[in-house]
C-alpha cells in the first residue's frame, strides 16, 4: 500500500491516539496544527511529524498532503472541512461531523464537487464485529428484529466553558456521545423512522444533559436511547429479536457479544480488536483514497446526522452560531 501523507488539525487526546494509529498502520504523520505553535511543535515531535502548523490555510497549502483528519471541537468541523475541500484534500473528521443535516448537505456536495472522499470518524462503521453480527442477523437465526436498547453515561464536571457544556462549542451529551449510540440503531434498524418521542433535561448552559429517546421504524421495530452527562451507565447495546437478544458491551469499539437465546443457551462471538478501533479507521481511509474500495459509510453518517437535528428540534433547541431556516420557530441556548 502507498504511504499516504496524513495531517492532524487538533492536539487533544484522540488526536494522539488516531496518530498513533496512522503511525501503525501507514507509516508516519506528515503535519500536524494547532492554534498554539508551541503544542503543535510538541505534538509533532511526539508523533514523528515532519511539520507544524499554527495556522490550518498554511498548512494546507502543502502540496503534499492527502489526508486531513479533523479532531477539534463539533463548531469547528464546517469550517475546517470547507477550508480543507478548497485545497483538494481529502477529510476525515471525527464525529459528530457536523452539528446539523444543513451543514453535512453543504460540506457533502462540495466533495462531491471536488471529487474528494470525506467520512465520518465513526468506529462503529469499521468494527469487523459488527459485520459478523449483520451476517447473523441476515441469515434469519435470531428471527426478525424487534427492540434495540442503547445507553450511555459519563458524568463530567460541570464547567460552563468547557466542550461538554459550552454551547458555542456545541456541547451537550447528544453530539458527543449520542452519536455513538444513534449510529449503533442506525447500523441495524432496517429502514425510515416513523416516530420519535423524546425528552430532554437542560443543564444551566442550555446544553443537553440527559435526555431519553424512543424511535419506531414503519415495520414497528423500535429502539430506546438513553445519555447522561450527569451519571455512570453501562455503554451497553441490546438487539432484541424474536429468537434472542445479542448482548455489547463498550458497544463503540467492541470485539466481543453475546448471543441470549430463548431457550436459555448463550453464544459468544468474537471478531476483531478494540485496540485496532482507531487503525481500522485509518485502513478505511486509505483504502477509500487510493480508489480501492467505494466510501461506503456517509449513508449512515447522513441518517444520523438527521436524526439528531429532528430530535434537538423536538427539544426547542439550537446552538447560538447554527442558521436556522425551519419555519418552526425555535428556542435558542
Amino acid at each position: 500500500m502507498t504511504t499516504l501523507n496524513w495531517a492532524i488539525v487538533g492536539t487533544g487526546e484522540i488526536a494522539h491516539d488516531f496518530a498513533d494509529a496512522i503511525r501503525q498502520v501507514n507509516g508516519r504523520v506528515f503535519a500536524v496544527c494547532s492554534r498554539q505553535m508551541d503544542r503543535s511543535r510538541q505534538f509533532a515531535s511526539e508523533c514523528g511529524a515532519e511539520h507544524a502548523y499554527d495556522n490550518i490555510d498554511e498548512m494546507l497549502r502543502n502540496p503534499a498532503i492527502d489526508i486531513v483528519y479533523i479532531a477539534t471541537p463539533h463548531s469547528n468541523h464546517r469550517s475546517y472541512v470547507i477550508k480543507c475541500l478548497h485545497a483538494d484534500k481529502h477529510v476525515f473528521c471525527e464525529k459528530a461531523i457536523t452539528v446539523n443535516s444543513e451543514e453535512l448537505q453543504e460540506i457533502q456536495a462540495l466533495a462531491k464537487e471536488k471529487n474528494r472522499i470525506l467520512a465520518e470518524a465513526m468506529t462503529i462503521y469499521h468494527m469487523p464485529l459488527y459485520q459478523k453480527l449483520h451476517t447473523i442477523l441476515d441469515s434469519g437465526r435470531l428471527g426478525a428484529l424487534q427492540m434495540i436498547n442503547v445507553s450511555m453515561g459519563d458524568p463530567k464536571e460541570y464547567d460552563p466553558e468547557n466542550r461538554f457544556y459550552n454551547p458555542e462549542l456545541a456541547g451537550g451529551a447528544l453530539l458527543d456521545m449520542g452519536v455513538y449510540a444513534l449510529s449503533f440503531v442506525r447500523c441495524f434498524l432496517s429502514g425510515p423512522l416513523d416516530q420519535i418521542l423524546t425528552s430532554v433535561h437542560k443543564a444551566a448552559t442550555g446544553v443537553d444533559e440527559q435526555s431519553a429517546t424512543i424511535l419506531q421504524t414503519r415495520r414497528n421495530e423500535m429502539a430506546n436511547v438513553s445519555l447522561s452527562l450527569n451519571t455512570s451507565i453501562p455503554r451497553t447495546g441490546i438487539i432484541g429479536c424474536e429468537k434472542g437478544y445479542i448482548e455489547i458491551r463498550e458497544f463503540s469499539r467492541a470485539d466481543q457479544a453475546v448471543i441470549h437465546y430463548t431457550d436459555g443457551q448463550t453464544e459468544t462471538i468474537q471478531a476483531g480488536s478494540t485496540d485496532q478501533a482507531l487503525a481500522y479507521e485509518v485502513e478505511y481511509m486509505n483504502r477509500c483514497v487510493q480508489g480501492e474500495q467505494p466510501e461506503h459509510t456517509m449513508d449512515l453518517t447522513t441518517d444520523v446526522m438527521e436524526l439528531m437535528t429532528r430530535i434537538r428540534e423536538k427539544w426547542k433547541m439550537h446552538y447560538p452560531f447554527e442558521k436556522i431556516t425551519s419555519s418552526k420557530p425555535e428556542e435558542s441556548i
